[in-house]
């Protein structure tokens, strides 16, 4: 994918822009400049592996918006070994037979995709748009078979005496690789089955390797024609540093910890490829919190990109990681935090359009490139989102039992410039109140008595619920704010000598079977005179 420069104004310090300043100032000034990330489609990707795809995509980004021209790839490593069965795929016993195969010749036992990998790969391909982020995909298993890396593989075994040093260089003597020991930087999958138990036995110093396998297999491959043959990791990682030009990656804390991967993958790159390592960050794990069963049951207790949607409108979850450091530790939250989350954007929003005043202009400036990178074109929409609480929408949306549409009738001053954004919101909201709410928080979820049942009123209460229908109702439309409103009926339990607390339970019951619910006095606006009027008229 290259990335069109979008909002190249002076941005902040953002963590991605100082990324990107760092890029230019120790590679140079390039005509393309390839940022890099990728994962093995072994199993679900989730909101983890998530978070290396959206830190390139925002230093890309960042890239961009210094004017440069940038390559965003994304490799499938779907040559990789299938090692074990996932919890969440139907008939494990079918994929047990595939084990120490590659996983593109693992058949997708959903019977959805042409095999296991490309499940996993469809799953987040076709997402991935949704949050505007578009990478160019490489296929693994595709540039292996197709003998691609021929020359990286002879390369690597010519030289594997200086990758067993490149190893070594960070192991204490219990991991070295002993000196005696024969060590061979690539594997094969067998010819004949398909597996990766096999040995190489000789190689002729130019592109023959002889190998056994378990099956009884025996033969001498050239690489040059022969598709089963791999490198392991920590040196397939550097050659394609060095074949895609790669200029930044990131990875996770696990493999950027002193002596780790990144630092073996590096010396192998300058030793044996003669390119030097791109830049990288590392980035920390995302935790989940407040994740209901129904979400994660289905993903084998990991959450997906697309369940983290059905929750965060695209702008939100940006801002969720554009916001934070890369290598922070956080949490995103299916529980009530999701209500903050929404209002700390809606804040960001608000100063950025100047409805709130930023307290100077430093933190002007910060916001401002935070909701430039939250956005999904990275353009700051010409008239401002329509802004509604995301704790207002649960209302609507269950006084509405769920009509979209009907909510977004509801008010009057939506443009329509603004409708899509909201719609995507409001389906959130819907999809939380539904899912997330009743185990997080059962206070929030009602509906109202739509099925001839009553509360069981009497005396003053029943008074005091009849005259709220004959005088509060009829008046609705004459109410300037819900304080008054509220007021109104604070009056009548007054007169009643009740306390009002036991008018608003009472009505509360008689509208959604609860002895509590939304702010009343708003609530009954919202709810209006007509629905009011035919549910309260049965006392």
């Amino acid at each position: 994918m290259k990335i069109m420069n979008t909002e190249n104004k002076n941005s902040a310090a953002h963590w991605a822009d100082v990324m990107a300043q760092k890029i230019i100032r120790e590679k140079g000034d390039l005509d393309l400049y390839t940022c890099a990330s990728g994962i093995t489609p072994s199993g679900t990707v989730h909101l983890g592996n998530f978070r290396e795809i959206i830190t390139v995509d925002l230093v890309a980004r960042a890239l961009a918006d210094q004017g440069k021209n940038v390559r965003f790839i994304y490799s499938w490593d779907d040559y990789d070994v299938f090692r074990k069965v996932p919890a969440n795929m139907p008939n494990p016993e079918t994929l047990e037979k595939y084990l120490r195969f590659p996983i593109t010749l693992v058949p997708d036992t959903t019977g959805r995709d042409e095999n296991y990998a490309r499940h996993h790969e469809v799953d987040i391909e076709t997402q991935l748009p949704r949050i505007g982020i578009h990478p160019e995909f490489l296929y693994q298993a595709q540039r292996y078979r197709a003998n691609r890396y021929a020359e990286g593989i002879k390369i690597a075994l010519q030289n594997r005496e200086t990758i067993k040093e490149c190893l070594n260089e960070y192991r204490d003597d219990a991991h070295k690789i002993k000196a005696e020991e024969d060590y061979w930087p690539a594997s094969i999958f067998c010819a004949k089955c398909n597996r990766d138990t096999t040995q190489i036995t000789d190689y002729d110093g130019k592109y023959g390797v002889s190998y056994k396998c378990e099956c009884g297999c025996e033969e001498k491959i050239d690489i040059r024609k022969f598709s089963g043959i791999k490198l392991g990791w920590r040196i397939d990682w550097p050659m394609r540093w060095n074949e895609e030009k790669v200029v930044f990656e990131p990875g996770g804390k696990d493999h950027i910890s002193p002596g780790g991967s990144y630092d073996t993958a590096k010396l192998v790159s300058k030793r044996i490829y003669g390119w030097d390592a791109p830049i990288t960050m590392r980035y920390d794990f995302v935790n989940l919190k407040g994740v209901p069963g129904k979400m994660s049951s289905s993903k084998g207790k990991v959450i997906a990109l697309p369940d983290a949607l059905d929750v965060y409108q695209a702008e939100v979850l940006r801002y969720i990681f554009a916001g934070t450091r890369p290598n922070t530790e956080f949490a995103i939250s299916f529980d009530m935090d999701v209500l903050k989350v929404y209002e700390d954007y809606d804040k960001t929003e608000r100063i950025v359009y100047g409805v709130d005043k930023a307290k100077n202009d430093e933190q002007f400036e910060k916001e401002k490139r935070i909701y430039v990178l939250s956005q999904i074109d990275g353009k700051i929409p010409e008239t401002m989102p329509y802004q509604i609480t995301f704790r207002m929408l649960t209302t609507l949306l269950q006084t509405y039992s769920g009509d979209i549409d009907a909510v977004l009738k509801s008010l009057p001053d939506l443009k329509g410039e603004q409708e899509e954004r909201l719609r995507r919101r409001t389906e959130c909201a819907w999809f939380w109140i539904t899912h997330s709410a009743p185990d997080c928080a059962p206070e929030f979820c009602f509906s109202l008595r739509s099925d001839g049942s009553k509360a069981e009123l009497s005396g003053d209460v029943l008074k005091a619920v009849q005259r709220v229908r004959d005088e509060v109702v009829p008046r609705l439309e004459t109410f300037s704010t819900d304080k008054e409103c509220q007021q109104a009926m604070y009056d009548i339990a007054t007169e009643l000598g009740l306390e009002a607390k036991a008018l608003f339970a009472a009505l509360y019951d008689a509208l959604i079977a609860k002895d509590q619910g939304p702010r009343l006095g708003g609530f009954l606006r919202i709810i209006g005179k007509e629905k009011l009027l035919a549910l309260l008229g049965e006392y």
